[in-house]
């Protein structure tokens, strides 16, 4: 009895080892998804971090690391890319591998943990308009706020949040005193609480978060998205429209169809298919610029004026419409608008070109003298001829040469009818004559 007993102890003991073990097994093989934030913080940089936030929690992963790198970026991106992370069921490890700083910073806050290598830092995140100066205040306090915020929401103290966005927080102790912004050095940042510890590389962190038995998903950007990425960046946004522009003046000065025109178009092209990829412009946008092209070829052959206005309106709300930010497309749009005025200025004035593909709206026909065309006889046959009036010149009338009858006035005296003249000056139709005393010749 004693016997089977044992016998069904043992056996009681394989099964629950049977049944724990797939528990085991699958905790071994768990996910790790591991996605790169390197360069700048930019509007491309989030259809490709979706990609991989989706990928990763429909695979059931156990976390995704961010492994960060970044000098900043822009701060409307940044805002994105931070919703993603916090709207995403997953637990979010930032790895701030050498700087997060500015939107890198602001994106590091809003993962549940940070680690940092040795040589990291985190901060220094006040924001800068286009030309490099300091924002003006209403866009610096909402950042300030947002910073704060971000510090709040993972429990982390607010204060050194604030110190790297607002110069006015003293902290002299970490090298940031009024008028200068809080930059924290790995050693710094787990002190106050920010990072959750320093570790070598990922293997190490992966040991930290106790997943060093899981399997390790890198995701990298697709060539699409990499394109994408470097195209959606407003800097790029602006060159491509701006060539676009340019070479489409050039083809208006230009016969035919040729290599500026295809330039220009394939600048279009460029734009929105990064533009695309990002998510930002849809087949509507496509659809409506394409629509607003043809427009505007048809004034061509339609003239009056009113279809190539409207083309052109439809071009420009496409365009306007395919980024993510109305008011950068809108700077873009201006600024290659105001290009291409500049080409076509130097165009006409100092190379000397008129509008090609006008010449079929443009009368371009002369009724010249070297066409033959004359608007009245030039009678300078009769110049140093002599003739005789016929009537009164006072000082316009007739008179008579070599039997033809010619209206003529005189240089400026009363000449009576019957007196001889002659003939001193021909303007066209105007025939003046001086009359010839006697005893002159």
């Amino acid at each position: 009895m004693r016997h089977s007993k044992g016998i069904q102890w043992i056996l009681l003991l394989f099964i629950s080892f049977l049944l724990l073990s797939p528990t085991l097994t699958a905790h071994a093989d768990g996910k790790v998804y591991h996605v790169k934030i390197e360069n700048e913080v930019e509007k491309g940089l989030k259809a490709f971090l979706e990609r991989a936030f989706d990928e990763a929690i429909d695979s059931n992963a156990e976390a995704i690391v961010l492994e960060i790198h970044t000098p900043g970026g822009y701060v409307d991106a940044a805002e994105d890319i931070a919703k993603l992370i916090d709207e995403a069921d997953i637990n979010t490890i930032a790895f701030i591998n050498s700087k997060a700083h500015s939107a890198g910073a602001f994106l590091a806050l809003h993962a549940d943990e940070i680690y940092m290598v040795p040589n990291g830092t985190i901060g220094a995140a006040a924001i800068i308009d286009g030309q490099g100066n300091a924002a003006h205040e209403k866009a610096n306090s909402a950042w300030i706020t947002a910073m704060v915020a971000a510090a709040e929401s993972s429990g982390k103290d607010p204060k050194y949040a604030q110190a790297m966005a607002d110069k006015s927080v003293h902290l002299p102790k970490y090298r940031a005193p009024s008028g200068k912004l809080l930059t924290l050095s790995a050693e710094e940042a787990l002190e106050v609480g920010y990072s959750k510890g320093t570790v070598a590389n990922l293997d190490e962190l992966l040991e930290k978060i106790g997943h060093s038995n899981s399997k390790i998903v890198s995701i990298e950007p697709t060539f699409a998205e990499k394109l994408a990425r470097f195209i959606t960046n407003p800097i790029v946004v602006t060159v491509l429209l701006s060539i676009a522009s340019l070479c489409l003046v050039i083809e208006l000065f230009s016969p035919g169809f040729g290599i500026p025109g295809l330039i220009g178009l394939l600048s279009f092209a460029a734009f929105f298919f990064g533009h695309t990829v990002a998510g930002f412009a849809g087949y509507e946008s496509i659809l409506i610029f394409v629509i607003g092209f043809i427009l505007l070829i048809a004034e061509l052959f339609v003239p009056g004026g009113i279809v190539g206005i409207i083309g052109g309106a439809l071009m420009i709300i496409s365009l306007l419409f395919a980024g993510e930010s109305v008011v950068h497309m809108a700077y873009s749009i201006l600024i290659a608008m105001f290009i291409a005025v500049i080409g076509m200025v130097i165009i006409m004035k100092f190379l000397g070109k008129n509008l090609h593909v006008f010449n079929k709206l443009i009368l371009k026909d002369a009724t010249t003298t070297e066409e033959g065309y004359v608007s009245n006889v030039n009678r300078i046959d009769l110049l140093g001829k002599s003739g005789e009036t016929i009537t009164p010149l006072r000082p316009a009338g007739t008179i008579v040469v070599d039997n033809e009858r010619i209206d003529a006035v005189s240089e400026g005296s009363f000449i009576g009818s019957n007196k001889k003249v002659e003939v001193i000056q021909v303007e066209g139709s105007r025939i003046v004559v001086r009359e010839i005393k006697k005893g002159v010749e």
